[in-house]
C-alpha cells in the first residue's frame, strides 16, 4: 500500500518560516510529478507548488519568491520551504503525488497538515 506522509505544520508568526516534508512509502516503482496543494475552509483547494521528477518547478503567483518546493528523489521526499509566511497562508497543506505502482500510475494524497499563521 502506498502512502504519503506530511509531517513540519505548525503555528508560526507572521514573517516566520516553516518547512513542510512528505515521504512516500510502501511498493512502487516510480514517482513523477510532486505537489503541494493547500485548502483554507469553504474554499477550493488551490495548487501553491509543483515539481517535475527532474526538479522542473512551478509556484502559485501568490508565494512566488517565498516558497520554493524541492525534492530528494533518493528519500522518496518532497519539501515545501515557506519564507515570509503571511496570515492568508493559514491552510491545512497537502502533499501530492503521481506514483506508478501496481502496473499504473495513480494520484495519491496525504492526510493533510495544519499550518496556522497568526500573531
Amino acid at each position: 500500500q502506498v502512502r504519503l506522509v506530511e509531517s513540519g505544520g505548525g503555528l508560526v508568526q507572521p514573517g516566520g518560516s516553516l518547512r513542510l516534508s512528505c515521504a512516500a512509502s510502501g511498493r512502487f516503482f516510480s514517482i513523477g510529478a510532486m505537489n503541494w496543494y493547500r485548502q483554507d475552509p469553504g474554499k477550493q483547494r488551490e495548487l501553491v507548488a509543483a515539481i517535475s521528477r527532474g526538479g522542473t518547478t512551478s509556484y502559485a503567483d501568490s508565494v512566488k519568491g517565498r516558497f520554493t518546493i524541492s525534492r530528494d528523489n533518493a528519500k522518496n521526499t518532497v519539501y515545501l520551504q515557506m519564507n515570509s509566511l503571511k496570515l492568508e497562508d493559514t491552510a491545512v497543506y497537502f502533499c501530492n503525488a503521481q506514483i506508478y505502482a501496481q502496473l499504473n500510475w495513480n494520484d495519491y494524497w496525504g492526510q493533510g497538515t495544519q499550518v496556522t499563521v497568526s500573531s
